[in-house]
């Protein structure tokens, strides 16, 4: 790797380890002021547990060898890297998207589930469900099966994996004390956007430095993820000042994050106007998508299924149609190749089935065996003090 490039994915890995504090940030403005501290916790929770994880087994796991399911052993204990530049690096890189993706589904579970579940589940599912999930998106299905499905920076393995088990998750731990009668707003939106300007800045690091050298793809990538996310923040608030007479701090922060998701797995395969449209069809989608939460009755505090499943799932299937050769190698239906809008559909339901049905065994058996959720006392006097000890503000 010439030090140009080496540098470039230095400065990329720091980005999207940047974008946990701001995740932590995004999601901790919008739950209430008693549960702020846990939400930091368990975001940054996840900084700490699983580069341990990912250097000792899951990389090896999940980015090394040639079976149909899972990698090998070979690289475990980074066995046989030192000094090995280039593979070190991409390692790094890597390590950061398998510590942002749990770090995900805690927006969907905030203000009631026990910290100390949160510490076993966070391990279990990076290997059970993340590092074979991973190893498919990346090397399986190319190698071992007739699926051409693509995912430039983590669409499918990130977004809908992380979106899906969240919906398993909750559909085990159960609804708030409270919801969806008693509002629960946000305590302090400008953490959100605070947050939210964090994630946009990082992303650029997750979806450029996934080309994985300072070319042309990485460029194009930086730019469908700019023009992605201004998109999707328009759509939201045009949508939402039509629907609803307003355009909210939050809904603009939401539509930046929907663009985001969108166009991540098509970062550098689209280019054109095309990312527009994959910022505006993911806020327009992901908008009416967290409205179901209220009819189906599932309390997704955050949305996390409805922006980030939903916004992966447009993601991927846009990218079917919009798929460029000029620019990633691969033509979709509207280069003349209607097979990648198949492959990436086999390609998402495959992964939503295995990390649904995957994570909701993990949550019954801890559910059964340490408890997941806190007594309704705790959640009554707040998370921050039950589970830390702490308050995050002083009178």
């Amino acid at each position: 790797m010439e030090s140009g490039d080496l540098a470039w994915m230095m400065i990329s890995t720091a980005l999207v380890l940047f974008m946990v504090p701001g995740l932590a940030l995004f999601y901790g403005g919008m739950v209430r002021s008693k549960n702020v501290l846990n939400m930091l916790n368990m975001n940054t929770y996840c900084l700490g547990i699983v580069p341990l994880l990912w250097v000792t087994l899951t990389y090896s796991l999940g980015n090394n060898g040639d079976g149909d399911f899972i990698g090998n052993f070979d690289l475990v204990g980074l066995k046989g890297m030192t000094g090995d530049t280039d593979s070190l690096i991409i390692m790094a890189f890597l390590m950061t998207f398998a510590v942002i993706t749990p770090a995900l589904i805690s927006g969907a579970v905030a203000d009631r589930m026990k910290f100390s579940a949160w510490v076993i589940f966070v391990p279990l599912w990076s290997l059970l469900v993340y590092t074979p999930v991973t190893y498919w998106v990346y090397t399986g299905w190319h190698a071992t099966m007739d699926v051409e499905a693509i995912d430039f920076a983590g669409g499918t393995a990130i977004h809908i994996n992380a979106g899906i088990a969240a919906l398993a998750l909750v559909l085990v731990l159960g609804k708030r004390k409270g919801w969806p009668t008693t509002a629960m707003p946000p305590h302090n939106l400008t953490f959100v956007m605070l947050g939210a300007g964090i994630l946009w800045f990082g992303w650029f690091g997750f979806n450029a430095g996934s080309a994985g050298v300072a070319d042309g793809q990485a460029v194009q990538a930086l730019i469908n993820t700019f023009v992605a996310a201004a998109a999707g923040m328009i759509g939201w608030l045009a949508i939402e000042r039509l629907r609803d007479g307003h355009a909210t701090t939050l809904g603009g922060a939401s539509g930046v994050v929907a663009g985001l998701v969108a166009i991540t797995p098509a970062a550098g395969f689209v280019g054109g106007l095309s990312p527009i449209i994959f910022g505006f069809v993911a806020s327009v989608c992901c908008y009416f998508a967290i409205q179901l939460k209220n009819k189906y009755g599932y309390d997704d505090s955050l949305d996390v299924v409805g922006v980030h499943m939903v916004g992966g799932i447009v993601g991927g299937l846009l990218l079917g149609f919009f798929a460029d050769a000029r620019i990633g190698g691969h033509d979709g239906v509207f280069f003349g190749e209607p097979k990648l809008l198949l492959s990436q559909a086999i390609a998402i339901g495959s992964v939503m089935v295995f990390s649904f049905v995957v994570t909701y065994a993990i949550a019954k058996v801890l559910d059964a065996t340490m408890g997941i959720r806190v007594s309704e006392e705790d959640e009554q006097v707040g998370l921050d003090q039950t589970q830390h000890a702490e308050t995050a503000y002083v009178d």
